[in-house]
């Protein structure tokens, strides 16, 4: 049995493609600014209305859905490996 992650060839998204990433956390402006320097670093060229944010119900947690023009696995799996060791974020989907 092959427990290998699949690579590009086999991935189910094809590149480039329009990928929601979100990221969840306690409500504060250091969520936000870890979360969009991430994004920044790996996605330089965020369009306009790319970013949504959403707090919860009573204001203590936020969450940022960012939409981005992905190019490659190995870039969605780079960024989404940087947002789960952030301080600031408790889960990224």
């Amino acid at each position: 049995m092959d427990d290998s992650i699949p690579d590009e060839e086999e991935s189910l998204l094809e590149f480039p493609c329009e990928f929601p990433i979100k990221a969840m956390g306690k409500a504060g402006p250091e969520l936000e600014a870890a979360v969009l320097a991430i994004m920044n670093r790996h996605v330089p060229d965020l369009g306009e209305g790319a970013v949504k944010t959403r707090a919860s119900r009573n204001g203590n947690y936020l969450s940022i859905t960012v939409t981005i023009q992905a190019k490659s696995r190995d870039q969605l799996d780079a960024i989404y490996m940087e947002l789960t060791s952030c301080e600031h974020t408790v889960f990224v989907l």
